[in-house]
């Protein structure tokens, strides 16, 4: 077995297995999330866990408002005072790239920049850092790592994968757990209390199985491969990070040849459970249950049969509750598949350590010093450092001169937030530079370290046309930094027009429908003043290094042969300044491409494997 079972747990989570009511189960099986259930509900309903969905915050969303809260939470689950059993909760976020949820967090480089930085090790120190600054909000489960292979970039979600290589994410999966769950002195993650070093968090695998190969990208969509392929693309990273002892699986909102993921009893029961071995619990994603039937009750019975152990149930927590109790009293519901639902979830508890922690606010790892501080700031700046990929570099444009006059300009040369992506204070991310405390854009780099730089905000396409001439006599050289605005699952997808809404795979129109980001992945197309300014800059002469930050390869042809230079930034955080490190020659170019890169769009129902791409997988040039 794999994941945290061992019999110094086993015996703690049968004795209190026996002690649990049929409600007080059913209860461990609910994750509300944070807006719709209060502490006293949790008291109540005996649940298990609650959430915070991306961008849903307490108070200030400062850390102590954190521990605040899951002060409150954790006092309602283990409170007594009517025959409940003291089992303490256990708090989840999306803490993806660095507990970006929080004000004045370190915020690391999305997953498809460090897949370019080829680095487990630096992986791992990523991994650890995020669950200090985790366990600085009192919070003891993040929904990370995501394990996707992703296969077409015109997925939303592309930036959360590694690389479309499944051997690359392998070498990641299982440091990237070590680090986040930490040191167990030696022992099994499943060791016991110790399962967790002092320092780590509940980790959670994701999304099981298949999410980065959709048909056309497309996200919740359609997996199409027969079951070699399937294992061999998309199954393949899990093993290593199940043997790496990760606590927790999330199911994906996609399917796989046609059928759903949430009620796959084959790929979860059988594969995941029974064939590798997992003793953690699987939990479903957001409102996962609900796109399996036309009625609630039989969506959930689907899926608790197909062995979805936790379910995340935002706001309809109260109607599953009901439901399960209903399916159980008619026999649709095995009290055996509960039992074994809620040992799952136990087992998790007892090896993590919960039962034996005080509340949130007296634990030492609830301290607002790590939160944001130097060591992981300079961490997350070696990792931007890392991760960028020189696509081109004419005539010895870079490095830069230090005291050169440099024009610094583009949508994304002082704009954190853009640097940030998707899921950072914001589901769908933020602009601007109020939101992301601490850290510095590129620009800010820029002028640390070149007195002479000047940041010009417009450009060609934004109200200003650069004169060719007066750029030639005041500057040296230029910095265009240009990209995607942020975006997360839904919002991200290249394709035709037409909203998607969340958690199903339907297209409806209406409240809560999601809109593409655009329908090509050509940057002329989606945002033309980058072309216009890289253009007109390049009239004068001097030398224009184009800084790319985006989520994916994006179809730049016509900006490279405009730019003397090209970087490929992804999406680098919070520490914009590891990008200005990389253009004065202070450090070499060491990323390569973790996926390749695109001349066109792809085409017709997915990604084109035989088509030619601009760049191969593994490419990138240095000084």
């Amino acid at each position: 077995m794999v994941g945290p079972s061992s019999t110094m747990t086993e015996l703690p989570v049968r004795a209190l297995l026996a002690r649990m009511t049929l409600d007080q189960k059913i209860g461990q099986m609910t994750q509300p999330e944070r807006l719709h259930v209060t502490p006293e509900q949790v008291r109540l309903h005996h649940i298990g866990s609650v959430l915070s969905g991306a961008g849903s915050r307490p108070g200030d969303n400062r850390p102590a408002s954190w521990v605040s809260m899951n002060d409150a939470y954790w006092r309602a689950s283990m409170d007594e005072w009517d025959g409940g059993l003291p089992i303490p909760i256990l708090y989840g976020v999306d803490a993806v790239h660095g507990n970006a949820n929080v004000r004045g967090a370190t915020v690391f480089p999305h997953n498809v920049g460090l897949g370019a930085a080829r680095d487990p090790d630096l992986v791992e120190r990523i991994g650890r850092a995020t669950a200090r600054e985790v366990l600085a909000a009192g919070v003891e489960w993040t929904f990370a790592p995501t394990l996707a292979v992703a296969r077409d970039p015109r997925w939303g979600r592309a930036y959360e994968s590694y690389s479309e290589d499944p051997a690359l994410v392998a070498s990641y999966a299982g440091r990237i757990v070590r680090g986040l769950q930490g040191e167990t002195n030696g022992r099994d993650a499943g060791a016991g209390p110790g399962g967790l070093g002092p320092e780590g968090v509940v980790a959670c695998a994701k999304h099981w199985v298949g999410d980065g190969g959709t048909r056309a990208g497309v996200d919740q969509g359609d997996t199409l491969a027969d079951e070699v392929e399937f294992r061999r693309v998309h199954v393949a990273p899990y093993r290593p990070a199940l043997e790496a002892g990760v606590m927790t699986v999330m199911v994906s909102l996609s399917s796989w040849n046609g059928e759903k993921c949430h009620a796959h009893r084959h790929l979860i029961q059988d594969v995941l459970k029974g064939e590798m071995g997992f003793a953690g619990f699987v939990v479903s994603d957001w409102n996962g249950v609900d796109a399996l039937a036309d009625h609630f009750e039989e969506a959930v019975a689907l899926a608790v049969n197909a062995g979805i152990d936790m379910f995340m149930v935002p706001e309809t927590w109260r109607e599953f509750i009901a439901a399960v109790k209903v399916k159980v009293a008619r026999g649709a519901v095995a009290r055996a598949r509960i039992d074994d639902a809620v040992a799952r979830i136990l087992r998790v508890k007892f090896a993590s350590g919960l039962f034996d922690r005080p509340r949130p606010s007296a634990r030492p790892g609830s301290d607002a010093g790590a939160f944001g501080c130097v060591e992981h700031r300079a961490l997350a700046r070696e990792a931007v450092r890392r991760s960028l990929v020189l696509l081109k570099n004419e005539r010895g444009s870079l490095p830069l001169h230090k005291g050169a006059r440099i024009l610094v300009t583009g949508s994304s040369a002082h704009d954190r937030g853009r640097q940030c992506g998707g899921f950072t204070v914001e589901w769908q991310g933020v602009t601007g530079n109020a939101e992301i405390e601490g850290g510095s854009s590129v620009w800010e780099g820029i002028r640390e370290l070149a007195p002479m730089a000047v940041l010009r905000k417009g450009g060609a396409g934004d109200g200003e046309t650069p004169d060719p001439r007066e750029i030639a006599r005041d500057f040296d050289a230029a910095v265009v930094v240009v990209g995607e605005r942020p975006y997360a699952e839904g919002m991200g997808d290249i394709r035709e027009a037409g909203p998607v809404r969340a958690g199903t795979n339907h297209l409806p129109s209406g409240p809560g429908a999601l809109e593409p980001y655009g329908d090509t992945l050509e940057l002329a197309a989606l945002h033309p003043e980058a072309l216009a300014t890289i253009r007109a800059l390049a009239e004068s002469g001097i030398p224009v290094v184009t800084v790319l930050v985006s989520g994916r390869p994006l179809v730049v042809n016509a900006e490279l042969a405009a730019s003397s230079a090209f970087v490929a930034a992804w999406l680098p955080g919070s520490e914009g300044a590891g990008v200005a490190d990389m253009l004065f020659g202070d450090y070499d170019f060491t990323g390569r491409l973790p996926m390749a890169w695109p001349k066109e769009t792809p085409g017709g129902s997915g990604r084109p494997a035989r088509a030619e791409p601009l760049f191969p997988r593994g490419y990138g040039l240095g000084l």
